[in-house]
C-alpha cells in the first residue's frame, strides 16, 4: 500500500509526504496510519485506484477519510507527469526507490496505437503511481502545454538504455528535482506553535 500527499505552490506540485508497506503487514493497520498521516496534514479526501472493490472505501470512511475511485488509469497519470516532470514542476522527495520506479517505466504501444506506461515485467510502480496520482490532483489535472521548446529539450536528452524509457533518460535528469530532506513539508502538527 502507498500514499503520496502533494500540494501547489503556484504552478508547481510540491510533493509533502511519500508511503509504503511492503508485504507481509495488516491492511487494516495501513489504513489507520494512513488515515492518522492524511488527517495530520489535513487531508479528507483521497484518490486510489480501484484494487480492492468497495474495501478501501468502507476501511477508509470507518477512520474518517472519503476514499474515490481514480478516474483515470495509471498509464494516462504517467503520460501527464512526464512533461510536467521535464518542466520542473513537480518537486520530488529525495527517495531512492521512488525515483528507481520513475526512471524504470517504459512506453510499449499498445493494441489500437495507444501507448501504455507501466513498470517492467516484475517491476514496481506503486510509488511512481501514488505521486502521479497526487501530482494530477494538485494540478487540477490539468498538465502543462506543451510547447515545442519543451519537445526540444525532451529530445536534446540523450538516451542511456537500448530501449527508451518514457522520459527519464538519466536519472541525473531527477537531480534538480528532488527536494533536500532538510526543505521537505511537514504536517501543521510538526509544526512549532506562533
Amino acid at each position: 500500500m502507498t500514499l503520496a500527499i502533494t500540494h501547489r505552490e503556484g504552478d508547481k506540485v510540491v510533493v509533502d509526504a511519500v508511503r509504503e508497506r511492503r508485504p507481509p503487514f495488516s491492511p487494516d493497520d495501513v489504513v489507520i496510519e494512513f488515515a492518522a498521516t492524511l488527517k495530520s496534514y489535513g487531508v479528507g479526501t483521497v484518490q486510489g485506484d480501484r484494487y480492492g472493490g468497495e474495501w478501501p472505501r468502507e476501511r477508509f470512511a470507518a477512520h474518517g477519510v472519503r476514499y474515490e475511485p481514480c478516474e483515470k488509469p495509471k498509464s494516462d497519470l504517467y503520460l501527464n507527469l512526464l512533461p510536467t516532470l521535464n518542466a520542473k514542476r513537480v518537486e520530488l522527495l529525495d527517495i531512492p526507490r521512488l525515483v528507481s520506479q520513475l526512471c524504470s517505466l517504459e512506453r510499449r504501444a499498445a493494441r489500437g496505437g495507444r501507448d501504455s506506461i507501466d513498470h517492467a515485467p516484475g517491476g514496481h510502480d506503486d510509488l511512481a503511481n501514488a505521486v502521479a496520482g497526487a501530482a494530477a490532483l494538485a494540478l487540477g489535472h490539468q498538465g502543462i502545454v506543451v510547447t515545442s521548446e519543451l519537445l526540444q529539450r525532451v529530445a536534446a536528452m540523450p538516451a542511456t538504455r537500448k530501449h527508451t524509457a518514457w522520459g527519464f533518460r538519466r536519472r541525473a535528469a531527477l537531480a534538480n528535482m528532488v527536494i533536500p530532506r532538510e526543505q521537505r513539508c511537514y504536517p501543521r502538527s510538526a509544526l512549532p506553535a506562533d
